[in-house]
């Protein structure tokens, strides 16, 4: 009796003393609540606090149920159900209870039973409660293995013991849902689960109960457990000799885990949530005693750390699954064996050992069951006493084996199959061989970054590169990824782009640039394996420069010849090109699904092509500015003369515009810009046009191009009139010519991150939306006050705000790093218009819950910014209209302003 959690005598008295049994009942829930969570925060061993609170309802519902007028009739009983059968209950689980009749007479017990379920309800219990006899128990039973599943976990709390005895009778296997029916069903429950949660332990929100390799994983194990072998014990399986020692730890240690994360997650949200929010995480990183370190936040820690544990309880849920596959549902089938060498044989298509020696006699056995595996795709995967086996010799995998050329063989075999590759690696994975092999891996399973942008642990984002790296070779992905496709069919080596993309995070989590520590990791690989040393170049080449392509598609201007000059610099030779533009599509693809749209696709397409186009002219013949100009307005005025535009109207507008006009646009838009203008009827009035920036279905966005007279606050009301159009601007290009007119383009995506395409309607709306707002500056259109995401919320940090001039001195640089929120390029528009500061360029690129904006500036006379006190105010308005009072999250230096060339 635990009196300091609930002493009847003490309750009886307050019962005495008060006019309602209310306040009697709230004071000790309050008392039992105070007790257990000053318990939790003084590390009272989970199991103990779990087994305490359900203890404590068992005595509340005893005396609530003690009252009854029907307390001692033998012919209803009060059963605890569910995880309160179990005896399991978290602060704020439901309360299952079953009010079970020995006869369909519940009217008779009608005003006893609504008395009970309102003195519940009034003290502030959630309860779930059924009322059925105890053939209404065996009917839905029969028909809802939810019921059955619920029923087979009751107690007894009040009432004849043998109601409940002649209940589970009823529903008894030999009645219902034999052995092999029970299991099949709950497999097909628990694979219907995980496919809500993508199939996948690594959500960035996981849901503690419900995702695979949580809480209910290791239930489904235990109510099979119980119908099968009449006990749901842990320890008694081990007994039965279903689990080991082992497998039990695993078992018992995660669930003492899972219970301790749910349990304060309960405590902190107040209510029953299971999942592990954004709002919640840091706080129970604090809570569990986890603390930042140099290269981790504590939130990471702790994230990896329930990461790890949800990925080892999915293992076994799939050893412990095959297992009872095998006993319930294939003992019965005739064998089909077939050997493939000494050490293994198929049978029934599941691959096993020949015998159980054979990893410790051959421990090359341990990479070769997963090369035969993938030589072999009709094998569907290992069987349970194998995949135990497996576990067990894992340790063998030490310096010794990782030096032996025939396991280095036969991984590298294994990344030159024609099939089964990212399926191998990731049972590898899964079966913790992979992080032994490769020890630097093993440090980044279940490592997550607390962000939005990458949503996926560290190795889960590796594995599934690898597995869009193949899919780029299949011709069903020919018509998304044409050029992709195309340059991947003709990789000479493509076994080398899967080594690329092993190593290519590897050294996330440890401080420093994670991309040269890789490629010392990725080096190392290679000359263990005994590769030639121009694949190992090329390896270390790619996992040092794998972001190179992508920040230069996004942050640079990629229309300017010397940006492209220099990064072809950069490639040194086409198949260096090749093998990171494929790197770089996979890796924007696995990071995030929402990351890869078209404006993405076509920026990094355009830079392939015209850094191939450099090679070929050769890096010793530098773009010639002049002669590209040449070209581009020779092409425009060949279009136009076929439209009937006179060549020296075209010519007389051209003199207007810069150099950087002719080198930021093609010669289509050109023509395209130029044709609108000379039959534009109101010169003094904005001309808007919109058309999309290519014809690939897959890979394009949409363009705006506006042709209005100057005015200070162009950027602004453009940026904020889109923004109420629900556009998002990935790019703009300022163009002011000498007539003082503005020739502006913007890319925009629609707020999906789709192109507008052949929507009138749409582009009706649009292109008045614009005209309106530009006919009318003086009427500056308002800002929306959107409501920022849930999930955004929880990533605030301080603006960073770097301020330098270019190289060639004529503009302003200015980069942003801000967290996302609604309207923020309007309010950056806005802080402009209050500087009296011309944007001349943008580059707009957000990832997750942060956007990297690059600005190209000049003062009102077109000069660039020189003074260091308005550059140090323009810094500080920035971070203060953007900013937050949150504490910084992240490791960034500060902002920086530096004026001059």
């Amino acid at each position: 009796m635990d009196t300091e959690l609930f002493d009847p005598g003490q309750f009886q008295a307050e019962l005495a003393l008060k006019s309602s049994p209310i306040a009697a009942f709230k004071k000790a829930i309050a008392q039992a609540d105070s007790v257990l969570q000053a318990r939790f925060t003084g590390g009272r061993d989970i199991h103990k606090l779990i087994h305490d609170r359900a203890w404590f309802i068992d005595q509340i519902l005893s005396q609530a149920w003690n009252r009854l007028a029907c307390a001692s009739d033998p012919g209803i009983a009060l059963l605890a159900v569910g995880g309160y059968g179990r005896g399991e209950l978290h602060p704020h689980s439901d309360i299952d209870l079953l009010i079970l009749l020995r006869e369909g007479n519940a009217d008779s017990y009608r005003d006893s039973i609504e008395q009970f379920l309102m003195l519940l309800w009034d003290i502030g219990l959630e309860v779930g409660q059924s009322v059925r006899s105890v053939e209404d128990c065996a009917q839905e039973a029969r028909a809802d293995i939810t019921v059955i599943t619920n029923l087979m976990e009751s107690r007894t709390l009040a009432g004849a013991e043998s109601l409940r005895q002649a209940m589970m009778q009823a529903i008894s296997s030999e009645h219902m849902w034999s052995d092999a029916e029970f299991f099949r069903a709950k497999r097909a429950e628990q694979q219907a689960r995980h496919a809500k949660f993508n199939d996948t332990e690594y959500n960035l929100e996981p849901n503690v109960k419900s995702s695979p390799g949580g809480l209910r994983d290791i239930q489904t194990i235990g109510w099979v457990a119980l119908r099968h072998f009449g006990t749901n014990d842990l320890r008694e399986l081990v007994d039965q000799g279903f689990l080991n020692e082992p497998e039990y730890n695993i078992l018992a240690s995660g669930r003492a885990y899972l219970w301790k994360v749910r349990f304060a997650l309960h405590t902190l949200a107040g209510r029953a949530e299971d999942r592990l929010l954004f709002d919640h995480q840091r706080t129970l990183a604090q809570l569990l005693g986890y603390e930042d370190s140099d290269a981790k936040l504590a939130v990471e820690r702790f994230m990896q750390k329930y990461y790890r544990v949800v990925m080892s309880l999915s293992e076994l849920n799939d050893l412990l699954m095959q297992h009872f596959e095998e006993i319930l549902l294939r003992n019965a089938e005739a064998a089909d064996i077939r050997p493939l060498n000494a050490r293994f044989r198929v049978r029934n298509h599941y691959i096993e050992v020949t015998h159980p020696q054979v990893f410790k006699r051959t421990p090359f056995a341990l990479l070769e069951i997963f090369v035969l595996m993938a030589q072999n795709p009709e094998i569907r995967g290992v069987r349970a006493d194998s995949i135990r086996l497996l576990r067990d010799h894992r340790h063998l995998i030490d310096d010794k084996f990782r030096s032996d050329i025939r396991n280095t063989s036969l991984f590298i075999e294994l990344l030159r199959c024609q099939e089964g590759i990212h399926r191998n690696l990731r049972r590898m994975n899964r079966y913790g061989i992979l992080g032994r092999y490769l020890p630097e891996f093993g440090k980044i399973v279940g490592q997550m970054q607390h962000d939005l942008f990458h949503i996926y642990t560290v190795d889960a984002h590796t594995l599934n590169l690898i597995k869009h790296l193949r899919k780029l070779g299949r011709p069903d992905y020919q018509e998304k990824y044409p050029l992709a496709w195309r340059i991947f069919c003709r990789l000479p080596k493509p076994d080398l782009l899967y080594i690329a993309g092993l190593y290519h995070d590897i050294a996330k989590g440890r401080g420093g640039d994670h991309s040269e520590l890789g490629k010392v990791d990725a080096e190392a690989f290679c000359q263990r394996h005994q590769l030639p040393a121009w694949d190992s170049h090329l390896v270390g080449w790619l996992v040092e420069n794998h972001l190179l392509m992508s920040t230069t598609a996004q942050r640079k201007d990629i229309s300017d010849p010397d940006v492209i000059h220099d990064f072809a610099v950069k490639m040194g030779n086409q198949v260096r090109l090749d093998y990171l533009y494929v790197l770089t599509i996979a890796d924007i693809n696995a990071t995030n699904p929402t990351l890869w749209n078209s404006w993405r696709a076509s920026l990094l397409r355009q830079l392939y092509t015209e850094t191939k186009r450099a090679l070929r002219r050769g890096l010793e013949n530098p773009p010639d500015r002049e002669e590209q100009i040449r070209q581009t307005q020779q092409a425009a005025v060949d279009i136009l003369v076929r439209a009937g535009v006179d060549e020296d109207d075209a010519e007389a507008l051209w003199s207007e515009l810069g150099e950087d006009y002719f080198l930021r646009h093609t010669a289509s838009d050109v023509a395209w810009h130029t044709e609108a203008i000379a039959q534009h009827p109101n010169r003094n009035g904005p001309l808007v046009l919109m058309r999309e920036t290519a014809q690939r279905e897959f890979e394009g966005a949409t363009q705006i191009f506006i042709y209005t007279p100057e005015q200070n606050d162009l950027f602004a009301v453009t940026a904020a009139a889109m923004d109420q159009l629900n556009l998002n601007i990935q790019d703009a290009r300022i163009i002011t010519s000498t007539s003082r007119f503005s020739l502006d383009t913007y890319i925009v995506l629609d707020a999906d991150g789709g192109s507008i395409g052949d929507n009138p309607e749409r582009i009706r709306q649009i292109k008045h939306g614009l005209i309106e707002a530009l006919s009318e500056p003086d009427d500056y259109p308002s800002i929306i006050q959107r409501r920022v995401p849930r999930q955004l919320k929880h990533f605030a940090f301080d603006p960073e705000v770097t301020i330098f001039n270019d190289h060639s001195g004529q503009h302003t640089i200015l980069e942003l790093s801000a967290p996302d929120r609604p309207g923020l390029l309007a309010r950056m528009g806005k802080i402009f218009l209050d500087f009296e500061i011309s944007v001349q360029n943008a580059k707009i690129v957000t990832l997750g819950e942060r956007v990297d904006d690059v600005f190209v500036l000049t003062d009102s006379n077109n000069q660039p910014l020189s003074d260091p006190q308005l550059c140090q105010r323009l810094q500080s308005t920035i971070i203060k209209t953007l900013g937050s009072s949150a504490q910084r999250t992240d490791n960034s230096p500060p902002s920086q302003i530096a004026i001059g060339p």
